[in-house]
């Protein structure tokens, strides 16, 4: 079988001109601004203005463009070069982001003259939330109905408790957290999980993002913790090995998650990474930054918290600040998509990857699955 893989991203300006236009696509989601149209466009316009400036300033400080395509691009590679590395069926993996080149709408053009058997639709945002998958799937529902793509589709709507997935976050969360721990002396440093934000209003309407962040950070401490006990000879180049309940007792580790990318003046899911910054450093605590989010390296990670945040550490006199790499084509990342594939590929029609096995909780919308 011939199979067509759809990374879905959010895309991000190739160029200080693109900026304008890209705020103004975010903004004119309707699913990040929910208004009836003429006021959303009116709204989306008032905003892409007004951010213009502040964004450029921003997207020129890491190079003028956002590196988000050409990192997505390279996933597209490792994940394609993986799900091909055994005889069988044929993938080939696409990319459709949903604010910026290539646009949904690229992306079914391609996909339709490949003449796939089946599609997976595969975001590249962990957690679900109706601001960023359920965004990417409308959008492709509607697109390939415009251009009369028929094909078996299959969405993963998740992957925030998935076991590679976790394990590639843990093994490079362990390798910043023996740093700071080894240069901090007799302080233990905290690790600070930081997730993209979202209106609280977007929590309070039935969103799980916030239920599934909190899950996927819950897993990554408890792999951490196993981790801890294992000596290093005995560690695997991704972190693992079965943990005996005899190893106890574990590390204990000083955690907390936070949100960073706020706008507009709308309640935001708390605490900020400002405020858990100001924290550590009255408790004059090392903190290690874990992008838990965030796939790939862009202006969220880039940006605000290699130059934003790392500034702001430096200026409150916390003693020690690292921040982890995103997953990008960390091995065990790489494995877990086409782990999800694989998966995806023997289930029927219409049925996500967490059916029959941990899917969200009853009171949550938004997945399409449903």
């Amino acid at each position: 079988m011939k199979i067509a893989v759809v990374l879905l991203n959010l895309g991000g300006p190739d160029s200080l001109d693109a900026v304008k236009p890209y705020l103004f696509n975010l903004f004119y989601d309707p699913a990040i601004i929910r208004m009836p149209n003429p006021l959303r466009y009116v709204t989306a316009k008032t905003i892409a203005r007004a951010r213009e400036e502040k964004a450029k300033e921003i997207f020129a400080s890491i190079g003028g463009a956002s590196p988000i395509l050409n990192a997505t691009n390279a996933q597209a590679e490792a994940l394609e070069t993986e799900l091909n590395r055994h005889p069988g069926d044929e993938h080939k993996v696409f990319i459709a982001m949903r604010h910026w080149h290539p646009f949904t709408a690229e992306a079914v053009k391609k996909v339709k003259e490949y003449e796939p058997d089946e599609i997976v639709l595969l975001p590249l945002y962990p957690q679900f939330s109706t601001a960023t998958t359920g965004s990417s799937l409308a959008d492709w529902a509607e697109t390939a109905e415009k251009q009369g793509l028929k094909c078996i589709t299959k969405r993963v709507c998740c992957y925030f408790g998935e076991g590679e997935f976790i394990d590639a976050h843990a093994g490079l969360a362990w390798k910043a957290y023996k740093e700071a721990r080894a240069s901090a002396e007799d302080c233990k440093p905290r690790i600070l999980f930081s997730a993209h934000g979202l209106p609280e209003d977007f929590i309070v309407d039935g969103d799980p993002y916030q239920f599934q962040t909190k899950e996927t950070v819950k897993a990554v401490i408890k792999r951490l913790e196993e981790i801890s006990v294992i000596p290093e000879a005995e560690l695997s180049p991704e972190g693992k090995r079965e943990i005996p309940e005899t190893l106890l007792p574990r590390e204990i580790f000083d955690y907390a998650i936070c949100y960073q990318s706020r706008v507009g003046i709308m309640k935001w899911l708390a605490p900020s990474i400002d405020d858990e910054l100001k924290r550590a450093a009255v408790d004059k605590t090392p903190v290690v930054v874990v992008p838990v989010s965030f796939v790939s390296e862009h202006s969220e990670t880039l940006a605000e918290l290699d130059i934003k945040y790392k500034n702001l550490a430096k200026t409150l006199g916390i003693p020690g600040y690292i921040r982890v790499p995103a997953l990008s084509l960390e091995k065990g990342f790489i494995k877990s998509m086409a782990s999800l594939v694989e998966y995806m590929k023997r289930l029927p029609k219409k049925i996500c990857s967490y059916e029959g096995t941990r899917s969200c909780p009853d009171e949550f919308i938004g997945c399409p699955n449903k």
